[in-house]
């Protein structure tokens, strides 16, 4: 698989990216997306339900992984599946750190394996598998061998 970046292969670690959990991220995220729960917009709310603030939901966290992933793989990436977990919580105040690994590469499509911590532990866990199509030319990018041991 090549990309903007260049050559794509099982076991590349993508550079990770660090996201500041503030509470207007939290807020605009929920609201974004018509997630008007109460414990991501009303800290007092959120307390009264055993948390010690508001917390992210997962459709704003699905979006972060996404641009994650999309960032990497440059303008022509196009997610074709996104299956994530949360865990620990994100709250206003602390940063979370998305990391991926590639675990596949099959011409055009790779599977990465992504996880995003905070000072809790994993926020969020899962795959996401992305293609870059081949050029608007059509010209077809040489695919490279998929496995460490394949490489030139």
């Amino acid at each position: 698989m090549t990309t903007e970046a260049g050559p794509t292969w099982v076991g590349d670690v993508l550079a990770p990216l660090e996201i500041e959990i503030t509470r207007t991220l939290v807020v605009a995220g929920a609201i974004a997306s018509r997630d008007y729960q109460d414990v991501h917009h009303d800290a007092e709310a959120a307390r009264q339900k055993g948390s010690p603030d508001i917390f992210m939901n997962i459709l704003t966290t699905n979006g972060l992984v996404g641009r994650y992933i999309t960032d990497h793989f440059g303008s022509r990436a196009v997610l074709r599946r996104v299956a994530i977990r949360l865990g620990a919580p994100n709250h206003p105040g602390d940063t979370m750190v998305l990391t991926g690994v590639v675990e596949d590469v099959r011409g055009d499509t790779a599977t990465v394996r992504v996880v995003g911590a905070n000072s809790l532990g994993n926020h969020v866990t899962g795959t996401v598998t992305v293609t870059v199509p081949r050029t608007a030319t059509g010209a077809t990018p040489e695919a490279p061998a998929t496995t460490p041991e394949a490489r030139p």
